[in-house]
């Protein structure tokens, strides 16, 4: 599935870097079934457990290896503003007390190696091992929704080692360029070759800085390019000498079972390297894959806790690569933190502090609830606003609800029906069903009172067949409402 047109990555504002991710959780590849089946059975014990602690075995990672929690993170930032939100303690206690992934996604050649120095100064401080993301790789996304990266290979070349310079003596993991391997549709063959040299490049300039850095190359994920492929264009990238691993699912939904058994695939077709192991992105595969919704799917949860502590000497670390709560492009513009994207995640997973056992945990409930949501009372004045983002048999579209009456609401319902096929896939900011052509939108409780002259807004993920006409009339509470 292509991304579709129209939806952009945030642009990472200066200073600090600022985490911006592709969304290729929708690149659906050549599923190797087969080789993860064996795989899977071995492993299937570790996709609920919850901090992993207590491991018999271990990777190349300390089993007691602690990951940096960045206290400027958009999460952390945003609890600390909203204390008395109904969702903080959830979020607070599942997601900001936990350690993610920094992204350099802004190609700023001056200053990198100090923007590194920062992070890696600040964990050492700390006694943490930070996660550093890079993605600056030129054409990155294939010049999708997270089109941008270094101006040419060249000046890659010249940023990476800069950005190897920061480093310093400590620990540290470098997760080397999401997308950079798995996807190259839009390379020739020759710039394929010369993007694979220049991450070797990359991983020979790390070590070369940062003795203590582990270096991992793009593995893609479970269900994209085959074990034997991603293995064969890892070699070109040069994991057997300039690496040490592997990550997969970055990003993405599949389970964390499903993940380790096509690692260990990979490293197989690799050989089985004695110095290579793969690394999981378990931010938000708790629940696995939405069906064939990847952009900001409601349902989801967060997964394994970050941890070195995987019980698996294959897998060095469960990491939270995409930091939970930040937009796929969807629910809010691209890699800025929606609470109700983490609220979701975080509802119904099992706090940090439970212990672990070896089989899932049982999903605690939340410490606080949204306000229960009060029944619409009263007529209502309103007026809505419909925008919609359209690709070839899909969309998004944002919805803005108004009071424009003199009293407040307490407790809305929003409904219309569409002129076409459309179905509604998925939602965020409100509770949506469907039935025939009628779609009903509520509020979540947090976001039912509407004084006068406010205004709140949700969104939703479609399909549609042959058109997708806008919807031209809308009650809130049974009166009508005029459409902007």
């Amino acid at each position: 599935m292509s991304t579709p047109d129209g939806v952009r990555r945030a642009a990472p504002a200066p200073g600090r870097p600022t985490p911006d991710r592709p969304r290729h959780a929708a690149r659906r590849g050549r599923a190797a079934a087969l080789a993860l089946a064996a795989g899977a059975v071995a492993v299937s014990m570790l996709a609920g457990t919850q901090t992993g602690a207590g491991a018999a075995v271990q990777g190349s990672l300390p089993a007691d290896t602690r990951f940096w929690k960045d206290p400027a993170s958009q999460v952390v930032k945003w609890v600390a503003a909203n204390p008395s939100d109904s969702r903080t303690p959830v979020i607070s206690q599942r997601i900001a007390s936990q350690p993610q992934g920094v992204w350099f996604a802004n190609y700023r050649p001056d200053t990198v190696t100090s923007d590194v120095r920062a992070i890696t100064a600040a964990a050492a401080a700390a006694g943490q091992v930070p996660v550093l993301v890079v993605y600056e790789i030129p054409n990155r996304d294939c010049g999708g929704a997270s089109a941008g990266g270094a101006p040419d290979l060249a000046a890659y070349d010249a940023w990476v080692t800069k950005f190897a310079a920061g480093l310093g003596s400590g620990r540290s993991v470098v997760v080397l360029e999401p997308d950079s391997i798995a996807l190259t549709t839009c390379l020739s063959a020759q710039q394929q070759a010369d993007r694979f040299a220049s991450l070797s490049r990359a991983g020979a300039a790390v070590h070369a800085a940062a003795p203590n850095a582990k270096v991992y190359l793009d593995g893609g994920h479970s269900t994209w390019n085959s074990a034997s492929e991603q293995a064969n264009r890892l070699r070109s990238a040069g994991i057997l000498s300039n690496a040490d691993g592997f990550f997969t699912n970055v990003s993405n939904f599949n389970t964390t079972s499903g993940e380790v058994g096509y690692a260990k695939s990979v490293l197989s077709a690799l050989g089985n390297p004695a110095n290579l192991h793969a690394v999981i992105d378990t931010s938000r595969n708790g629940n696995g894959p939405a069906g064939s919704a990847w952009c900001d799917p409601t349902g989801r949860k967060i997964g394994n806790y970050p941890t070195a502590a995987t019980g698996d000497a294959a897998i060095d670390a469960f990491l939270w690569v995409k930091p939970p709560g930040e937009a796929d492009g969807c629910a809010g513009a691209a890699g800025t933190f929606v609470p109700d994207i983490a609220y979701q995640l975080a509802q119904n997973a099992a706090d940090p502090s439970t212990p672990p056992t070896s089989q899932p945990p049982t999903s605690q409930p939340p410490t606080s609830q949204p306000p229960t949501s009060q029944p619409p009372t009263g007529s209502a004045a309103c007026s809505v606003g419909y925008k919609a983002n359209s690709w070839t048999g899909g969309f998004t579209a944002e919805v803005t609800v108004r009071n424009t009456g003199t009293a407040t609401i307490s407790g809305w319902t929003l409904k219309w029906s569409f002129g076409g096929d459309q179905k509604v896939t998925s939602a965020w900011n409100a509770k949506v069903s469907q039935s025939g052509t009628t779609v009903t939108a509520a509020d979540l409780g947090y976001n039912g009172a509407l004084a006068a002259g406010a205004s709140t807004g949700f969104g939703f993920q479609a399909t549609y067949g042959s058109a997708n006409p806008a919807p031209t009339a809308f009650t809130l509470n049974g009166s009508a409402c005029t459409v902007a």
